[in-house]
């Protein structure tokens, strides 16, 4: 199933963002999968972090597009700490997403949340 997971995030084009709990519903079929899509996108094949110049890629699937179901940022490959955020927060800011001082998705980019279809969404 992990590879559902990677499926689906390598398809959330730049400038957009999805959330565990949506990748969840669409690939596991329930929310309750969230901390397992969460496991599965910490262990990404070909992931770059590079802490020392404060950049990150992932050319293939794209896992830092995926936010907290509350659409906040919650790290790069299982680390939460403030500095694995700020360069999540970083890369998504170069794509068009931004976020509020508290770390929270604009109110009015909510729309660049995708596969809303697969669960309800609540704003």
């Amino acid at each position: 199933m992990s590879q559902k997971v990677y499926q689906l995030c390598s398809q959330i084009p730049k400038g957009k963002v999805s959330t565990y709990k949506i990748i969840a519903v669409a690939a596991y079929g329930s929310p309750n999968y969230s901390r397992i899509v969460g496991n599965v996108l910490s262990h990404c094949p070909g992931c770059e972090p590079n802490l020392g110049e404060q950049k990150y890629n992932c050319p293939q699937i794209h896992c830092y597009r995926v936010i907290k179901s509350d659409l906040s940022i919650g790290g790069l490959l299982g680390e939460t700490s403030q500095e694995h955020v700020r360069i999540t927060r970083k890369k998504l800011t170069s794509e068009g997403v931004f976020f509020d001082p508290k770390g929270y998705l604009l109110k009015d980019l909510r729309e660049k949340v995708i596969f809303k279809d697969f669960c309800r969404y609540e704003n």
